[in-house]
């Protein structure tokens, strides 16, 4: 299993703007709402979100991504076991971050926990037609080799497996789609029944 505790892999996360196109285009999240983010990384969706008002919370698994970050509301957690109490969240967000995620049941169980009934989780993750293809660049930073990409993309994930993943935890998917361009990635919206 992969440990996330690289300064390096923290500090090579960038910012794709269409990652914000994707939240406003899919979900209504305003000022004051309260959101959570998995997987921040530095935190660069994190901060525009709360520079618009939205109270919001960046969890990452790497250590090194609260201290490099960009923004104070970045901290070191894992997704498994979210230190938040039940029904805390109006919308979780998660960016390429699923996939990296060993216990991803678990950790599926954990953000349905924190999320309001009502509210709404949206996934955005690889469309990989071999797992971990994509992970190889992540795999030679953290490994100095591409042959752990497998340990790092450790889930392959389409829009059904995660709709079945997600329903027996209350989550009802209300949009999926493909997206080709850039990178080829799934997105995922689901409601909390």
């Amino acid at each position: 299993m992969t440990q996330y505790d690289s300064p390096r892999y923290a500090a090579v996360n960038r910012w794709d703007s269409s990652h914000l196109d994707k939240v406003d285009r899919l979900l209504d999240v305003g000022p004051g709402d309260r959101v959570l983010e998995v997987g921040s990384g530095r935190g660069h969706l994190t901060s525009r979100l709360a520079e618009r008002g939205v109270d919001i919370v960046g969890i990452d698994a790497n250590p090194n991504a609260a201290e490099l970050a960009e923004t104070d509301r970045v901290i070191h957690m894992l997704a498994e076991e979210l230190d938040f109490p039940d029904e805390e969240f109006d919308y979780i967000i998660s960016v390429h971050a699923i996939e990296h995620i060993p216990n991803l049941r678990e950790a599926a169980a954990e953000m349905s926990r924190v999320l309001k009934p009502g509210g709404e989780a949206m996934f955005i993750y690889p469309a990989e037609p071999i797992m971990g293809l994509f992970a190889i660049p992540t795999s030679v930073i953290l490994h100095g080799t591409p042959f752990k990409a497998r340990e790092i993309h450790c889930q392959k994930l389409w829009p059904k497996k995660v709709r079945l993943l997600m329903a027996p935890l209350g989550l009802e998917e209300r949009h999926s789609e493909f997206n080709l361009f850039k990178s080829p990635q799934f997105v995922s919206v689901l409601v909390k029944r």
